[in-house]
């Protein structure tokens, strides 16, 4: 199915505030043991870190390469081939996490709440990027 191409932003918007929301909700899940003035400050770092090094940016590139589209696009085109990769690697990576045992339940709540909300956040940029560009034909 194809859309116009500001519609691939509406539909990055959705994926990434979904994907953050749900990382979110595990990271909360465990923190109920853990809540401590040191792993709020934690996850605030964590925070930090992927929305100034990873989302942020993210979100920049693939504005710019949406809003460089002709026409209307494929609805899967929010992402490139390596997006949609590092994406299987991060989700593959977060379940094995957790099935695994291997992370304990305090750098789950730490780490996962983090980057949740900076997925979120990712997300509603991406919302806002959309609202900008509607009138974009």
């Amino acid at each position: 199915m194809k859309v116009k191409k500001q519609y691939l932003l509406l539909i990055a918007c959705l994926v990434w505030t979904i994907a953050g929301a749900n990382i979110v909700r595990i990271g909360l899940e465990a923190y109920v043991k853990h809540v401590t003035v040191w792993n709020i400050v934690l996850s605030v770092v964590v925070f930090v870190l992927f929305q100034w090094f990873v989302f942020g940016k993210l979100v920049k590139k693939h504005t710019a390469r949406i809003i460089g589209y002709e026409g209307k696009q494929w609805f899967i085109k929010f992402f490139d081939l390596k997006a949609f990769m590092i994406m299987a690697v991060m989700i593959s990576g977060g379940i094995w996490l957790r099935v695994s045992g291997w992370a304990p339940d305090r750098f789950i709540a730490v780490f996962y709440s983090g980057l949740g909300v900076s997925l979120v956040l990712a997300g509603i940029l991406f919302g806002v990027r959309f609202f900008q560009h509607l009138s974009v034909e």
